[in-house]
């Protein structure tokens, strides 16, 4: 099996399974809407949502494992960026909602 980059517009599992936290100055950067945040330390913001247990980020639109879309992807910041499809963190957050791992294969570069 090759990499499907579609994996990832029907999964959402790593939105709905981590917290996402990142420098406050980030979001400034990117332009993330300061709404959509909430303070961790003077430092650190949070997309809201993922700072609550079960997690699930505020820009996720969509059932996870079904079909879903990030509103912002463009400017997502670091941590959004380096989940990959089939690395670790991906993995976790497909096991934790009872979703099938996927295979070495579907790796790819980062995107």
């Amino acid at each position: 099996m090759t990499y499907d980059p579609s994996a990832c517009i029907t999964c959402g599992a790593c939105c709905s399974a981590f917290r996402v936290s990142f420098y406050w100055q980030e979001a400034q950067q990117r332009g993330i809407d300061e709404a959509s945040l909430v303070q961790i330390t003077p430092w650190r913001v949070a997309f809201a949502g993922t700072d609550r247990q079960p997690p699930r980020c505020v820009h996720l639109d969509g059932a996870v494992g079904e079909k879903t879309s990030c509103r912002i992807y463009e400017l997502r910041p670091h941590p959004c960026r380096e989940v990959q499809p089939g690395d670790e963190k991906c993995q976790q957050a497909r096991a934790a909602h009872g979703m099938p791992l996927l295979p070495p294969s579907c790796q790819s570069p980062i995107i």
